[in-house]
């Protein structure tokens, strides 16, 4: 069983090592510089854009996920932004879904109208689980540099709260 509930400051440690393990690993998210703890903490936990952080615990209590919902100035004020990283051993089948329904909830609770991911082209792990969600494409961003000056794509996916799922 999988338990989703909201990040406490005790979860920045695992969630932390998470995201550092998805960044070193490279490919799945445009966040390229590992995290210390407090910028984790700052970002994930404190930040004045965030709107929720919920943890997918598993059968023994251990962040095995944890998803992001924030503001953005570039999109309407009934939206907002959603990123999502979860383990990779052990990987926690079902996690994602988990934070996405208690996400989704959370966001229609609180009148937003819509839930915005922006994944990068080559990313198709995070292009398929967002398209599993219900998330539809509504914007490309072309050639987006890495660090290193590579450009890659950027495909902004919409999820309507008022659709529900």
């Amino acid at each position: 069983m999988i338990t989703v509930r909201p990040m406490m400051r005790e979860d920045v440690v695992p969630a932390c090592q998470i995201l550092n393990q998805i960044i070193a690993i490279g490919g799945t998210t445009a966040l390229e510089a590992p995290f210390s703890q407090a910028l984790f903490a700052q970002s994930f936990l404190e930040g004045a854009d965030k709107i929720c952080c919920h943890v997918a615990l598993d059968d023994q209590g251990e962040v095995a996920g944890f998803q992001w919902r924030g503001a953005n100035d570039a999109l309407p004020d009934n939206f907002g932004d959603i990123a999502t990283y979860t383990r990779r051993e052990p990987a926690l089948k079902g996690a994602g879904r988990a934070l996405f329904e208690e996400t989704s909830k959370f966001a229609a609770a609180l009148g937003l109208s819509a839930i915005n991911a922006t994944i990068r082209a080559d990313n198709r792990q995070g292009l398929s689980y967002y398209d599993k969600m219900g998330f539809q494409d509504y914007s490309v961003a072309y050639g987006v540099a890495l660090q290193d000056g590579t450009p890659v794509d950027r495909i902004s996916k919409r999820f309507d709260l008022s659709i529900g799922r």
